[in-house]
């Protein structure tokens, strides 16, 4: 298996074939979920992902949109499915929680811990004990707010009336026909964090929190999360991956989000592995007519990660908001791609993407902004902006605009620098060290990313990772 000048039909190599076997081999039918018993059409949904994935080829530097991603360090590791001994100290789940959230549900090495998840009741409806402890207010906006493991969805009846609402977007959104990762992730789906909001009805911004604990025992673990806002609904969710070991694994995620006519989701994503960790995440949203979706993609861990981050416009006049930061330092590498696809009139959307770098870590953002024939009195605009700590950390950024109707205003743009000087200078002058003054310069230009995430204990989080960042890594 080591021997990577080897090629198989496929065209990939040995090691690269060797991986992808590994990657699936728990979604074979020996490994059906109890789930199946109770959903036919996801039992076939996931034969289905199966036989795509094993018709695909795992991503090289040798396609375009992975040329600056080199993923050969995790092709040669042997990675096991699940942990089936990943033990993590209950009194770890408290250090790890945002307070502000009313729900949180935990899934360690891609399994679903009941035990550590709080804020929800047998039906999967918010919990008195957390409306009692003043997180969510009681209303009628609240009692609509459904979120619970996908098992417990398909075979509880509390949710069969909104079942088939959610079987028609689960595994609908996310592209799996074109992505490996993402067809392995559909074949393994077994747990999965599903939050539904009923029309109408909202947390009056108190955020859902989803917990991702990696134990670092070599898993391959594909956590997974459905969204799906109703007309006229409301939420917040943070999606949180973190890790309690330090060896050597990888998380292979898809989120699936749908936001109904008028509906509005928050969705912040925090990226914070170990440094030893790799991390491939899909997010795919779909959205409907007015509705309005928020984005917040921090990535501070992982020795390896992408983010596929893709937006489609399937109504008029939606509004479409996405803000990425990420931190590397060391070896580590961080990549974004992001694509919003503006199908119809009167869709808004903003992106600003931030890095900042440090040591030999490398950056790469690659963005598209699609807007289709017909899709007039569209307004959108891009802004990939990196801040590199020291003269080895390098960034790849290419914005990209593809416009096929004449009635719009779009915009697009990339800058890449370093620490003024004499801006450092300016502020000694005014009585500060010069580290005090390094970290007010960068935690400034990242600001525009953490200042106006909606979650205060996460931006007090972020700020004192930024500090970290400038205080005591390799520049």
């Amino acid at each position: 298996m080591g021997n990577t000048g080897v090629s198989g039909e496929s065209g990939m190599s040995v090691t690269e074939i060797g991986f992808l076997d590994s990657l699936l081999a728990a979604a074979t039918p020996d490994a059906q979920s109890q789930q199946d018993s109770h959903n036919v059409r996801l039992k076939k949904q996931r034969a289905s992902a199966l036989e795509r994935a094993l018709s695909l080829s795992v991503p090289t530097t040798r396609d375009e949109d992975w040329r600056f991603t080199d993923l050969s360090p995790l092709y040669r590791l042997k990675l096991k499915p699940y942990a089936t001994d990943g033990k993590v100290d209950p009194a770890i789940f408290k250090t790890l929680c945002f307070p502000e959230a009313a729900v949180r549900l935990v899934f360690v090495d891609g399994r679903f811990d009941s035990a550590a998840s709080c804020g929800v009741t047998g039906d999967g409806s918010v919990s008195e004990s957390a409306i009692s402890e003043g997180t969510v207010s009681k209303n009628a906006a609240s009692d609509g707010v459904m979120v619970a493991n996908l098992q417990h969805v398909l075979a509880d009846e509390a949710w069969q009336g909104v079942r088939d609402s959610l079987e028609d977007h689960l595994t609908s959104i996310a592209d799996y026909e074109n992505d490996v990762f993402a067809a392995a992730n559909t074949a393994y789906l077994q747990d999965a964090a599903v939050v539904h909001v009923a029309a109408g009805c909202g947390l009056d911004a108190t955020p859902i929190q989803i917990l991702n604990v990696s134990t670092g025992h070599e898993t391959a673990a594909s956590p997974r999360l459905l969204i799906v806002a109703e007309r006229n609904a409301r939420c917040t969710v943070i999606e949180d991956y973190v890790a309690v070991g330090g060896t050597a694994y990888l998380t292979n995620s898809v989120c699936e989000i749908f936001v109904a006519p008028n509906a509005e989701v928050n969705h912040i994503k925090l990226q914070r592995e170990a440094e030893t960790a790799f991390h491939i995440g899909n997010t795919s949203v779909r959205m409907e007519a007015d509705s309005r979706y928020r984005n917040w993609s921090v990535a501070t861990g992982g020795k390896i990660s992408r983010h596929n981050l893709n937006v489609y416009q399937r109504g008029v006049g939606i509004d479409c908001e996405m803000n990425g930061l990420a931190l590397t330092a060391g070896r580590q590498l961080a990549d974004t791609h992001s694509y919003i696809d503006h199908a119809l009139p009167h869709g808004n959307s903003r992106q600003v993407h931030k890095t900042i770098s440090g040591g030999s870590a490398h950056a790469v953002f690659n963005g598209k902004i699609m807007v289709r024939e017909g899709a007039q009195q569209t307004n959108s605009s891009q802004q990939s902006r990196n801040m590199l700590l020291s003269p080895r950390a390098s960034v790849d950024t290419k914005p990209q605009l593809e416009i096929f109707a004449d009635d719009v205003k779009c915009a697009h743009g990339a800058t890449v620098g370093q620490v003024d000087a004499e801006e450092i200078f300016y502020l000694k002058s005014r009585g500060l060290s010069e580290t005090d003054a390094r970290n007010l310069l960068v935690y400034a230009f990242a600001a525009e990313v953490v200042s106006r995430v909606p979650v205060g204990s996460l931006v007090a989080v972020l700020e004192s990772q930024i500090l970290e960042q400038t205080r005591n890594k390799e520049v």
